[in-house]
């Protein structure tokens, strides 16, 4: 464009040096030297300072040598000359190129002539504002409406745009049917199958598009190794997140650090590979997360990535510091955050995990019902949040209560069973009940609105609440529910044994009714091969064929069985020395410590010898005072080989309580156990 101005005003100049000048700027312009062609434009602006001319091609070439600011600056000091008219488009990519993105967006808008520059541009700018479906359009308008050799890059950025709705707003893409032949439209197809779950397929994109892209770029001979490697790093850092989605963080971890040490140019995918990395930490490696984080901090990272994007490295800034016990700065990110996005969930839980880990529960606690208050849209996930906090406190029967709360999820199954867990753990039983009722009643209002048979779910919870009420003894509202079940399904022969068990309990006559509905014997036998069934593989008792059993083995196994019905019981044996004439000891059963005929053991003639006093001395006549051995007092044993004698006696000891002969030897063998523990202790 400037080096068709610079022609136009070469030939209607008058001046013999401003045409020298404009044959410059042409030149330069051609050859693509816009500093040089800056230098002859302002000496002609010198000549004529409000040539409409000059002022569009200095406008022009302060854009392709990057002077975005200064290019806007002389369009908006010579508003009269340059018009909206004349250079809406320099002036909306000035302000495009400055992530002025509203300011292009108003400058395209009030323009009076829509040009193809300014819809394509226009397209740029619905993306960076996030209006996918606006972009969509504006693109599908410009590749129906076009045919030059720009309709390629047209394809990839529609592509890019299908591949965003599909990440960020979880829209199904539509197949716009583009030939995948570049590698630019392979990644974002990928992109677009990540966002729908499809991971494996996504990966196999992007191997594609890593074959292309190196296809592409080793057919040019000044593209090094390290070029296309630096290229590559976009579609590997997909493919490191798709391992990590992938439950893979071993390996997105070693692909996400070979990423890094490149050192790409790409400001946003390191702050993304960044933040990524530190999902992967998490409370663990502090340190290397820390220094991660710098990467986030970048200069222009806001511009390079979506809110969703910015948003997520926010989130997790904050968890971060609570990680690292920094509780001033975690609490200043999330409440900053929740300033931005006062209805989004995780900077509240955020401030509610920092006060737990602060031991403050109960401001934890409060925080979340004020949020769960003032946004009752996302009250269900806060309150389920303040009852897992109210069980770690013990609470449980508060947390049932927050848990009754939360209408739209009481009659769902998992909820109803929760609820009753955690109602019988308190042997709350009434209110165990009571949840079941409600939600059967639930379902009867909703079915009956919808004129539809029982749903399953229904069904199932009145047998669970009938299992229920029979374990707690609750057996007549157990066999209403029964009878309930029997109504819906007459043939089932499980819910009848169940309705005749509880009648059984509590009318036997009804019962015996009800039996009668019961299927015969004959129409519930199985045919079933026993002998297959023996000598399947997975039996665990195999029964031994008479065939195989000779003669001599079956008269055995017969004369065992004779030997074993003959034989009887064993009396139980009795002392030799026991006599049936002498009364059993009354005291026999309690220890011999605790009967009120002992007297001690009986000492010994070395222990006689050895005194109580200090070490070496002895007592002399110690046998004498000994009250154990005066005739007054019975003997604590009778001596081997005279039980007959000792039979004769008044002072019997019965024989159970009889010392055998071997003892002498036994306390001998104490003594000499004794005697050598007593000389290891000195």
């Amino acid at each position: 464009k400037m080096a068709g101005a610079a022609a136009a005003a070469a030939g209607a100049g008058s001046a013999g040096s401003a045409a020298a000048l404009w044959s410059e700027v042409n030149r330069c312009g051609q050859n693509g030297d816009f500093a040089r062609a800056l230098k002859s434009v302002n000496k002609i602006l010198q000549i004529s300072k409000d040539d409409v001319t000059a002022l569009q091609c200095k406008v022009v070439c302060l854009i392709q040598n990057g002077n975005f600011k200064e290019a806007l600056s002389v369009i908006n000091t010579h508003t009269k000359v340059l018009t909206s008219d004349v250079i809406a488009f320099e002036k909306a990519y000035c302000e495009y190129r400055l992530n002025r993105i509203e300011n292009a967006l108003k400058t395209i808008q009030s323009a009076s002539q829509q040009t193809d520059k300014l819809k394509e541009l226009y397209g740029q700018v619905l993306y960076r504002l996030e209006r996918y479906d606006d972009c969509l359009a504006a693109y599908r308008d410009l590749i129906r409406n076009s045919q030059d050799e720009y309709e390629e890059e047209r394809k990839t950025n529609l592509s890019a745009v299908v591949a965003a709705q599909s990440t960020w707003e979880k829209v199904m893409p539509e197949d716009l049917g583009l030939r995948e032949a570049t590698y630019e439209l392979c990644y974002n197809s990928a992109c677009a199958l990540i966002g729908q779950g499809k991971w494996n397929e996504a990966m196999k994109k992007l191997q594609k598009a890593e074959e292309l892209c190196r296809q592409s770029l080793s057919e040019d001979s000044d593209v090094t190794e390290e070029d296309i490697e630096a290229e590559l790093a976009i579609i590997h850092g997909q493919m490191a997140y798709i391992m990590q989605l992938q439950g893979r963080t071993e390996d997105a971890l070693q692909l996400y650090n070979q990423i890094i040490k490149l050192k790409p140019t790409d400001v946003g995918l390191l702050a993304v590979i960044a933040n990524n990395i530190i999902t992967i930490n998490k409370d663990q490696n502090v340190f290397d997360s820390k220094k991660k984080v710098k990467l986030t901090n970048a200069e222009g990272v806001e511009h390079k990535l979506s809110k969703k994007q910015l948003q997520a490295i926010e989130f997790n800034k904050a968890l971060l510091a609570m990680y690292t016990n920094q509780a001033d700065q975690c609490r200043k990110l999330s409440a900053s955050l929740q300033s931005q996005s006062p209805e989004h969930l995780l900077p509240v839980l955020i401030q509610a995990a920092q006060l737990c880990r602060e031991k403050q529960h109960a401001k934890a606690v409060a925080l979340l019902q004020d949020f769960a208050d003032q946004h009752p849209a996302n009250a269900a996930e806060i309150k389920l949040t303040m009852a897992q906090l109210k069980i770690a406190q013990g609470s449980v029967t508060k947390a049932c209560m927050i848990l009754r709360s939360i209408e739209e999820l009481q009659h769902k199954p998992g909820m109803v069973s929760a609820l009753v867990t955690m109602y019988s753990h308190e042997e709350d039983i009434d209110s165990a009940i009571e949840v079941f009722t409600q939600a059967i009643q639930w379902y009867q209002q909703f079915q009956a609105s919808q004129t539809r048979p029982k749903s399953p779910v229904h069904l199932s919870l009145i047998r669970e609440a009938a299992n229920f009420k029979l374990k707690h003894g609750r057996k007549k509202e157990a066999i209403s529910d029964l009878e309930e079940l029997w109504k819906q399904n007459p043939k089932d022969v499980h819910t009848l044994a169940q309705l005749i068990s509880a009648y059984s309990l509590v009318d036997p006559e009804k019962a015996k009714v009800l039996s009668k509905h019961l299927p015969s014997s004959d129409t519930m036998s199985l045919k079933v091969d026993v002998d297959a069934l023996e000598n399947s593989h997975g039996a665990t008792y195999v029964r031994k064929k008479a065939g195989k059993l000779t003669g001599d083995s079956q008269q055995k196994e017969q004369g065992q069985g004779d030997v074993k019905k003959k034989k009887k019981k064993k009396k139980g044996k009795l002392p030799k020395n026991y006599d049936p004439k002498v009364t059993p000891d009354p005291e026999r059963w309690l220890p011999m410590r605790e009967r009120s005929y002992y007297r001690g053991r009986k000492k010994g003639k070395k222990k006689d010898q050895v005194g109580k006093g200090t070490q070496g001395s002895t007592t002399a006549g110690s046998s004498e005072l000994d009250a154990s051995r005066t005739a007054s007092s019975p003997p604590t044993s009778p001596r081997p080989g005279s039980a007959a004698a000792a039979s004769a006696t008044s002072n019997v000891i019965p024989p159970r309580h009889q010392k055998p002969a071997g003892a002498p030897a036994t306390k001998k063998k104490q003594q000499q156990k004794k005697k050598k523990g007593a000389k290891g202790g000195w």
